[in-house]
C-alpha cells in the first residue's frame, strides 16, 4: 500500500484551487416507505419491516408516497428553487447486497426542484470576535429517491466488507423515502472550504428540523453527506479528478473531510500522481479516508425512466399552499433570537458554530433564561461532546432535561457544581435529574444545624481568618465558605454559609 502525504494545509492553497460538491441525503419521518405501507420505524429487528414491494419481488407494483412528494416540494421551495410542473422517477441499475430490486429508484434528469441557493455565515478569516461573511452556495437540485438497506459486516477489526468473515443485510431501511439535495461546483471558497461545507451542512439540518419533515438525526443516518472534493492548479480554471467521502455523519466530520481531502490531493498531484475518480470511506476515529470503490459515471447507470410509477405533475395552487407552510428562514430568525436573548455577535457566532443553536432554542422554549441554556450547552456539555469526539446534539442529554436541571439549580435544590454530576449522570442513562440526585445523593444540605456545625469546624480550624472577619474584613467569608463546601463536599448552601459564619463573627 502506498503511504499517503499530506501537504500542509497553506501550502495546499499556494499551488491549488480546490472545489467540492456536497450531496445531502435526508431521510424523511412519513410514516410510510417511499413505494409501499411498510412502517419506518428506526431501530426495528432486521427485516420486520418489509413487504414484496420494497423486496422487489416479482409482480410488486410501487406507489408514490403522497406525503413524500410534499415534503420534497416544501424542501425545494426552502431552498429557493423552482418546482417542477412534471417530473418522473427513473431507475438507477447497480448491483449491490443491500439493494433488493438490483436497481434504485431515483429522480435523474428530471428533478421535482431545481437551480436554487442557500446563503451560509461563515466566520471571517482573521477578522474580529464574532464577525461573519455571507457565502452563497448554489443548489443544483433536489430530488425524490429510496434509500436502500443496511450490510453489516461480521468479523474483522474494521467493521468494514475487507477482512470480514461474512455479511448481513437488514432490509428494513430499503424503500425509505430519501431527498437528495446537491450543490453546483462549489468554487473559489480557497481556504474557506472547510469551514463553508460545516456551515452548510448545519443550516441545511437546521431548515430540515425547521420544515419539520426530517428528525436529522446524523447518529442515525437520517441525514447524512457525502463530500466531493477536486483540485486544480492554481488559478488555472477548471475542475481536477474528484473524490466522493461518502456518508460523512456529523458537521465536525465534514469540515475535517473536506480538510483531509485537499491535503491529500495536493500529496498526489505535488508527486506527479493522479487522482482516481473513487468513493471514500470516513474514519472517525482516525481522522482519515480510506478508498471504497472506482467511483461511476451517470451513464454506468445505465438510467431509464421507471414504466411503473406515473409522473408527478403538482399543480401551481398546491406549490403555493405548501409554500405558505414554510418557515421563518434560519438566518433571519438567528438574528430575531440574538436580539431577543441579548447574546453578542460573538456569543451567537460560538453558539452556532458550536451546533448548539437548535438546542439552546428548545432550552429557553422549556423554561431556562438564554444565559443560563447557553451557559451549559457551551460549557460543560460542549466540553464532554469535544472530548468524546460527539457532535453536541447526540451527548445524550435534551434540552428539557438542561431546563431542568437549571430549575433545580434556580429553586436551590443543587448548586452548579452538583449540577455538573447530574449531567454526568444523564450521559450515562441514569434516569431524570431527580433521580440521579436522589440516588447519587446530590441535593444541597440547608439544614441550620448540619451547617452550623461544619461552620464551627471551619472557624476553629482557621482562626487567622475569623479574625479578621471580626475586625470587619468581610471579604475573607470566602475562604471560611471554601473550607465548609470542602468539608461538606460542595453540597453546602453556600449563601446560607455565609449569613451563619457573619452571624457567629460579626
Amino acid at each position: 500500500m502506498t503511504e499517503t502525504v499530506l501537504v500542509d494545509f497553506d501550502d495546499v492553497l499556494a499551488s491549488y484551487d480546490p472545489a467540492m460538491g456536497l450531496e445531502v441525503h435526508v431521510e424523511l419521518n412519513t410514516n410510510s416507505k417511499m413505494f409501499c405501507g411498510c412502517p419506518t420505524v428506526f431501530g426495528g429487528e432486521p427485516n420486520t419491516q418489509v413487504c414484496p414491494t420494497c423486496l422487489g419481488l416479482p409482480g410488486a407494483m410501487p406507489v408514490v408516497n403522497r406525503k413524500a412528494v410534499e415534503s420534497a416540494i416544501r424542501i425545494g421551495l426552502a431552498l429557493n428553487c423552482d418546482i417542477a410542473e412534471w417530473c418522473r422517477f427513473a431507475r438507477k441499475n447497480y448491483f449491490y447486497p443491500d439493494m433488493p430490486k438490483n436497481f434504485q429508484t431515483s429522480q435523474y434528469d428530471e428533478p421535482i426542484a431545481f437551480e436554487g441557493y442557500m446563503d451560509v455565515d461563515i466566520p471571517v478569516v482573521g477578522g474580529a470576535d464574532g464577525e461573519t461573511e455571507t457565502f452563497r452556495v448554489e443548489i443544483e437540485r433536489a430530488h425524490m429517491e429510496e434509500d436502500t438497506g443496511k450490510s453489516l459486516h461480521v468479523g474483522g477489526a474494521t467493521g468494514r466488507i475487507h477482512g470480514a468473515d461474512h455479511s448481513l443485510v437488514d432490509y428494513n431501511r430499503a424503500g425509505i423515502p430519501l431527498i437528495e439535495i446537491v450543490t453546483k461546483p462549489i468554487m473559489g471558497a480557497r481556504e474557506k472550504a472547510p469551514a463553508i461545507a460545516k456551515a452548510y451542512v448545519a443550516q441545511l439540518r437546521e431548515l430540515i428540523v425547521a420544515l419539520g419533515v426530517s428528525d436529522a438525526r446524523m447518529d442515525q443516518g437520517s441525514i447524512r453527506a457525502d463530500v466531493n472534493l477536486s483540485l486544480a492548479p492554481k488559478d488555472a480554471g477548471g475542475l481536477g479528478t474528484r473524490s466522493e467521502t461518502k456518508n460523512v455523519n456529523s458537521l465536525r466530520s465534514v469540515e475535517r473531510a473536506v480538510r483531509y481531502e485537499m491535503q491529500r490531493h495536493a500529496g498526489i498531484l505535488d508527486a506527479g500522481g493522479s487522482i482516481l475518480q473513487e468513493t471514500r470511506h470516513w474514519h472517525e476515529d482516525t481522522g482519515i479516508t480510506t478508498s471504497g470503490r472506482e467511483k461511476s459515471d451517470a451513464e454506468d447507470y445505465r438510467y431509464f425512466p421507471e414504466p411503473d410509477l406515473v409522473p408527478v405533475a403538482p399543480s401551481r395552487e398546491w406549490v403555493d399552499e405548501l409554500r405558505g407552510t414554510l418557515p421563518e428562514n434560519p438566518t433571519v430568525k438567528r438574528a430575531r433570537l440574538q436580539q431577543e436573548w441579548g447574546f453578542t455577535d460573538l456569543e451567537m457566532r460560538d453558539t452556532v458554530g458550536a451546533g448548539a443553536f437548535g438546542l439552546v432554542e428548545e432550552t429557553i422554549a422549556a423554561g431556562a433564561t438564554p444565559q443560563a441554556a447557553r451557559k451549559w450547552w457551551l460549557s460543560d456539555l460542549a466540553r464532554r461532546a469535544n472530548e468524546s469526539a460527539t457532535d453536541i446534539a447526540d451527548l445524550g442529554v435534551s434540552p428539557t432535561q438542561v431546563a431542568e436541571v437549571q430549575a433545580l439549580v434556580d429553586s436551590k435544590t443543587i448548586n452548579d457544581k452538583l449540577a455538573r454530576q447530574v449531567f454526568d449522570g444523564l450521559i450515562a442513562g441514569e434516569g431524570t435529574p431527580e433521580e440521579i440526585i436522589a440516588a447519587r445523593g446530590l441535593a444541597v444540605v440547608s439544614d441550620d444545624g448540619a451547617l452550623g456545625a461544619a461552620v464551627d469546624v471551619a472557624i476553629a480550624a482557621n482562626p487567622d481568618v475569623a479574625d479578621k472577619i471580626r475586625d470587619g474584613k468581610l471579604a475573607a467569608a470566602g475562604a471560611l465558605i471554601g473550607a465548609v463546601m470542602k468539608e461538606m463536599k460542595g453540597q453546602a448552601d453556600a449563601a446560607r454559609v455565609r449569613e451563619l459564619i457573619l452571624e457567629k463573627l460579626t
